[in-house]
């Protein structure tokens, strides 16, 4: 009823300002004496002229726009409403033979258009005064830096300013079109291209810089944001081409810069045609479903259709998480998804045989593991019951059931591990290596390093220790990590699931190491605040079983390519399957017996190269060039 009222309200200060358009336009055209020919004929055809236009510029919308947000969208759609309007006034005029002076009508459109602008422009200012108070003042508003100062950038502004009082105040462009420079974008100046960032960030005493360069490559966006953070300026990105919709810009779209956007990582290319035969309709089962991995597996699998889809974890609360998102996706979407979600652990032989035998999977991904690493080297047994035993439950009954194809979802520090978490890891490559050699589902595994934001992960960690004032921990100087996001990782597992054959440990090409106290400061910088100033950052020592460097292949591995240019293949050692029975069997023996002192004597029967203690120089970084032949060759 209230917005009736205005739109009613609009209606008649419109009829009088269209009448006395109408009349001005007259008395402009005739000295100030209307002709008594005129005079006559204007009294008894203005209502029909003032119905006409009406019409007219209803079907235009001037009626149904938000006023007080009003744009230069909405003035373009006044200037041709008024336009057709005054047009079907001149072919009325036509009709009932009446002749009027051209300039009359000129001046009539001319005076529509000021007076109808005029009452709108007139509410918005209103509007923003009742809202913001003073309109003119400039105190506490923060001064954003826009970088891109093409049709991403404008539109930034213009939705900038018509929340400025809340969000803040535009107020310079960096652009690297030389074209530009110098120019004025929504009457905001561009005073020069990224390599001056800095340097007009100081000058224009700028708070914020927002990043309007949706369709840049992550790569040059990595050196657009190098550039920002030697500013102390607040950083925000507009993330893709993909948010802008029908030309239009949404407040909500622009977020802060994030770590993933540092690592400058290319978008990754995926053979989809190969990923959707592996999947399509068939029954895909995914363990640790509630976890940041398994989450994303599934989100992942969901896009190609299987037949059904099935999830497994012992977390309650994460998998009805994951149950509500996929509800929520897949009927907003109005599209079909056959899914269920279970609550099972990989540890209880007989639930996972009963699961198995119900939904009868065809394929199989494992992402269910204990993965932290100081606390799996405080609850040992708990690692290894979970992690080797429970994927040997899991083995043993992909195999009784036939499953065509079975992932396991594998880390870099299963390699040379110093630790219990990498130890256990690197046993289940091994019995996935030893039951594929005699069996008819093909195992595999695929190893990777860190996942930014993965549950347990230390951007999550430095994100809280930030939120709470600092200080930032890290555990040494010169540790550096791979790191990649959650669905770059859960991606390419299914790409190398698709590439299995049996037996092969894939290795993921993670990119360039990263420094974590480098990450550190980098995520302090993109909170807003100065490393060291705002908040510190301690070094702290490293933890039980941690290591200076991680690696990706074992020197006996060697590495061969695939068609992927981010995946290759490692080619693991040969265990004999009485062997590895024997010694897990010993292993279960010391478990059940809560013997301590042997546990990780007989891990390093299993793993000669598991070394139990901190050793930074243990582990080489692998890196991974861009050079196919460099990897071959390391």
């Amino acid at each position: 009823m209230k917005r009736g009222l205005r739109t009613l309200a609009l209606i008649v200060a419109d009829i009088v300002l269209l009448v006395i358009s109408i009349y001005v336009s007259f008395m402009l055209r005739f000295g100030g004496e209307v002709p008594a020919f005129y005079g006559e004929t204007l009294r008894n055809m203005i209502v029909s002229i003032i119905f006409i236009k009406l019409i007219i510029l209803y079907f235009f919308k001037l009626y149904k726009s938000l006023w007080a947000y009003a744009s230069i969208e909405e003035l373009i759609e006044i200037v041709e409403g008024v336009f057709l309007a005054n047009a079907a006034f001149i072919v009325f005029m036509f009709f009932i033979e009446i002749n009027i002076p051209r300039s009359v009508f000129v001046l009539i459109a001319v005076f529509d258009t000021i007076f109808l602008g005029g009452t709108r422009l007139s509410y918005r200012i209103y509007r923003r005064y009742r809202t913001y108070g003073n309109i003119f003042s400039k105190e506490n508003k923060k001064r954003i830096m826009i970088i891109g100062g093409g049709v991403a950038g404008t539109m930034t502004i213009r939705e900038l300013r018509s929340r400025s009082y809340e969000l803040g105040e535009p107020v310079v462009i960096i652009d690297d079109d030389p074209c530009k420079k110098g120019k004025t974008v929504n009457n905001i100046p561009v005073a020069g291209n990224r390599h001056d960032i800095t340097r007009i960030a100081e000058h224009k005493d700028i708070d914020e810089i927002i990043i309007a360069m949706p369709s840049a490559s992550r790569r040059e966006l990595k050196i657009i944001i190098e550039e920002c953070k030697k500013t102390n300026c607040k950083l925000l990105i507009l993330p893709g081409v993909y948010e802008i919709i029908n030309g239009k810009v949404n407040i909500s779209n622009i977020r802060e810069v994030q770590i993933e956007d540092l690592l400058g990582r290319e978008e990754i290319k995926l053979d989809t045609e190969h990923i959707n035969e592996f999947i399509r309709n068939k029954r895909v089962m995914v363990t640790g479903g509630a976890g940041s991995i398994g989450f994303e597996l599934a989100r992942q699998i969901a896009k190609y259709n299987p037949s059904k889809l099935i999830l497994v974890d012992i977390n309650e609360n994460g998998l009805y998480d994951v149950q509500h998102e996929l509800d929520w996706q897949y009927n907003r979407e109005k599209l079909t998804l056959d899914f269920v979600a279970k609550m099972g652990s990989i540890r209880d032989e007989d639930r996972l045989n009963y699961l198995f035998n119900k939904y009868r999977p065809e394929i199989v991904f494992h992402a269910a593991a204990h993965k932290h690493v100081p606390m799996m080297e405080e609850n040992p047994h708990e690692a290894i019951k979970n992690n080797i035993f429970g994927t040997l439950n899991l083995v043993r009954i992909a195999d009784k059931y036939k499953v065509e194809k079975f992932v396991q979802i594998s880390t870099d520090k299963a390699v040379n591990p110093t630790n219990i978490m990498g130890a256990t890891k690197r046993i289940c490559e091994l019995i996935i290596r030893t039951y594929d050699a005699g069996s008819d589902t093909e195992f595999a595994a695929v190893r990777f390093g860190n996942v930014l934001g993965s549950n347990g992960s230390v951007i999550p960690l430095f994100k809280k220790q930030i939120e709470k004032g600092g200080p930032v921990t890290v555990t040494h100087s010169e540790i550096i990590r791979y790191f990649m996001t959650i669905p770059e990782a859960s991606q390419l597992v299914l790409q190398a699931g698709a590439m299995a054959e049996g037996g092969e440990i894939f290795v993921l090409d993670m990119g360039e190491p990263v420094k974590i106290l480098t990450l550190a400061e980098d995520l302090i910088k993109l909170s807003g605040f100065i490393p060291y100033e705002d908040i510190n950052i301690t070094i702290t020592g490293l933890r039980p079983g941690e290591k200076l460097f991680e690696e990706l292949l074992l020197n006996e591995e060697g590495i061969k390519e695939t068609l992927h240019k981010k995946i290759y293949i490692g080619k693991p050692y040969f265990m004999e399957m009485n062997y590895l029975t024997y010694q897990l069997n010993n292993l279960r023996d010391i478990i059940d017996n809560q013997n301590g002192k042997n546990l990780k004597k007989s891990l390093q029967t299993l793993v000669p190269e598991y070394k139990p203690e901190n050793q930074g120089d243990v582990g080489k970084v692998v890196e991974f060039k861009n050079s196919s032949k460099a990897i071959v060759e390391k």
